[in-house]
């Protein structure tokens, strides 16, 4: 706590809130794009602080909620071989694919196998040569470095049973499919810091002169975010769309050259799917032709999937903003936390469950 105290300084954080309600003439709409910063938010009460003041929506900040349900499907099938190890974050033992889960698997019999870091997934594959090891490599472009540098160590070992299945997503090409959509409300954005942070905000350049939308680079406490929120403001109060960093102690305008240059080395861009979303132009990351003998797909021959989703969960009207979780006639229903009907209710960076965690009803459903 002793670099987060001063972050998280209540009379620093109300001077923030007086400032933002002095300088509001009308109620703006913000967006934020990252999971964790949508937890601070009600976690801390500054969304029903600023009520009336700033909507704050939330958008598709969590990459598990995203993971489409064919690249889930598809990690069902290989746990149920006889010859795989599917190894995971825990996050996404319980999204829902089309007809089970990694849960509903393992507890069949499946061998899903729950890692807390990529190259826990390269050690699987030392210790069981006999077996192929099929690391779920999803996140945005935060986790991508960790499984870059995966690949690259389990081809300096020599290893043949270690592959991934990629479902890295990418943030900017998602804020752009948002913004173009016709019905859309979103007046400036959060920009995630976490992913800043790796991947630096040069790019977010062209997104601002294009749209015409003010992107702040923000943190995750409470000031850091009260901070961000003021400098939205400040600009829509002035008719301008500007870049602008307020988390410049962990970032920098080039992010970090050494793991963007890993990234790089691995990944290349591709078109990828999201849940709720369609195929995202740019959307996501692939191995590289001169790494793809470790990519999943290629070695067990993956054929394309279908992209189902559950109609009864509308996750994709909830990561577009155009819903809040409680004003969902399922939230705290037939949807909770043990009993998901989608992955925002599942995921710990997932919108449903921060309101559902945080307790908040349905009078605060304002979209």
């Amino acid at each position: 706590m002793k670099y987060l105290d001063e972050y998280r300084d209540p009379e620093a954080a109300q001077r923030l809130l007086a400032e933002i309600r002095k300088t509001a003439t009308r109620c703006w709409t913000l967006m934020e794009v990252c999971g964790g910063q949508t937890h601070s938010l009600l976690r801390h009460g500054i969304a029903a602080e600023l009520e009336g003041t700033v909507e704050l929506i939330h958008g598709p900040g969590c990459p598990v909620c995203v993971t489409d349900q064919g690249a889930i499907d598809f990690a069902c099938q290989l746990a149920q071989r006889e010859d795989v190890i599917l190894a995971s974050f825990g996050d996404m033992l319980r999204v829902p694919g089309s007809e089970s889960s990694l849960l509903d698997v393992r507890t069949a019999g499946g061998r899903v196998q729950v890692v807390y870091s990529p190259l826990d997934a390269v050690e699987l594959a030392r210790r069981y040569p006999e077996r192929q090891v099929v690391f779920f490599a999803v996140g945005f472009e935060t986790t991508a470095p960790a499984t870059a540098l995966a690949v690259r160590q389990a081809d300096r070992d020599g290893l043949k049973n270690f592959s991934l299945l990629v479902s890295h997503v990418r943030v900017q090409p998602a804020m752009e499919t948002l913004v173009e959509a016709p019905d859309h409300r979103v007046q400036a954005f959060l920009a995630a810091g976490h992913v800043c942070t790796v991947m630096g905000y040069e790019s977010y350049e062209s997104f601002v002169e294009e749209y015409r939308l003010p992107v702040v680079v923000t943190g995750f406490e409470p000031l850091d975010l009260l901070e961000g929120i003021l400098a939205c403001v400040r600009q829509l109060e002035q008719q301008q769309a500007r870049l602008e960093n307020c988390y410049a102690r962990s970032v920098q305008e080039a992010g970090n050259r050494a793991a963007r240059d890993l990234v790089q080395e691995i990944y290349q861009e591709s078109d990828r799917a999201w849940r709720g979303f369609g195929v995202i132009p740019r959307g996501g990351l692939e191995l590289r032709p001169e790494w793809s003998q470790y990519d999943a797909r290629i070695r067990f021959e993956k054929q394309a999937l279908p992209v189902l989703e559950n109609e009864e969960c509308r996750s994709f009207d909830v990561m577009t903003g155009q819903l809040k979780p409680t004003a969902c006639p399922h939230f705290g229903k037939r949807c909770r936390p043990e009993t998901p009907l989608g992955a925002p209710m599942v995921s710990s960076e997932g919108a449903c469950a921060a309101y559902y965690r945080y307790g908040m009803s349905a009078d605060h459903a304002t979209a």
